[in-house]
């Protein structure tokens, strides 16, 4: 390989490095996710690292709490939140991220 073609292939790995895939989700109440609570609405969800960043859509604010990365070994269809309530509030336990094999499994 040349100079230039490993510089090309460097360079493609940082981009898509830098522009992180974004999963849309939707809370009917609130809910708590991991070590903090999200009001009901709709959030992007992004992965960086062991955090997961939920950032709502209607006022931008961002929200990140520390999570397990697993590869399940299949691919999901779709973006699906496992919760389960736990003293009289819904608490996410795990997210499946839909066109990928990937889940994320939060605790506090």
């Amino acid at each position: 390989m040349t100079t230039k073609s490993l510089l090309l292939i460097g360079t493609l790995a940082l981009a898509s490095l830098a522009s992180a895939k974004s999963y849309d989700i939707v809370l009917s109440s609130a809910t708590k996710a991991g070590n903090v609570e999200l009001r009901a609405g709709q959030y992007s969800l992004q992965v960086k690292g062991t955090n997961a960043v939920f950032t709502n859509v209607e006022t931008g604010k961002s929200f990140t709490t520390a999570v397990k990365v697993q590869n399940a070994g299949k691919k999901f269809d779709q973006t699906a939140v496992d919760s389960q309530k736990q003293n009289g509030q819904d608490s996410i336990k795990s997210i499946e991220l839909g066109g990928s094999s990937t889940m994320l499994e939060l605790g506090e």
